[in-house]
Parts: C-alpha cells; sequence; structure tokens
C-alpha cells in the first residue's frame, strides 16, 4: 500500500450464522488480518468476537467503528 489515504473497501463475511458487509480502510483490513494471524484464529472468527464485545456495550457503535477502536486498543 502507497498511502494510508484510501476509501474504504467493501467486504463480506459470515458472522454468527449470517452474512454482514463490512467497510473498513485498506489499513485496517491489513491490521485486521495480522491481529487474526496473530491469534491464530480466522478474520471472520476475529470480527464474530469483537461484535460480541460491541453489543455488551451500553451505547454500541457499529460494527466497523468497534473494530477500528478495538484495533487501536489492541495495537498498543
Amino acid at each position: 500500500m502507497d498511502s494510508p489515504y484510501h476509501p474504504p473497501v467493501k467486504r463480506s463475511l459470515a458472522i454468527a450464522g449470517h452474512k454482514t458487509s463490512i467497510s473498513l480502510e485498506p489499513l485496517f483490513w491489513d491490521m485486521l488480518r495480522n491481529a487474526a494471524a496473530r491469534e491464530g484464529v480466522a478474520i471472520a472468527a476475529l470480527v464474530a468476537r469483537i461484535d460480541a464485545e460491541r453489543i455488551k456495550s451500553p451505547t454500541p457503535p457499529g460494527l466497523a467503528s468497534a473494530i477500528r477502536v478495538w484495533l487501536v486498543v489492541h495495537a498498543a
């Protein structure tokens, strides 16, 4: 990737038995792929875990926002 400034890219995943589309910038897709590899799980499994965590929040954000926040928090 030449520049981190790129429009979001939409991808489809199956989470908890249903298909959903998620739009993330390529930088976040790369970070998500790396995080899933580090944890030894598929991207869909990691996204399902993030989704379950976000739903427990008093004011759940959208899934794409939750993924971005999770990645930033876990990058430290």
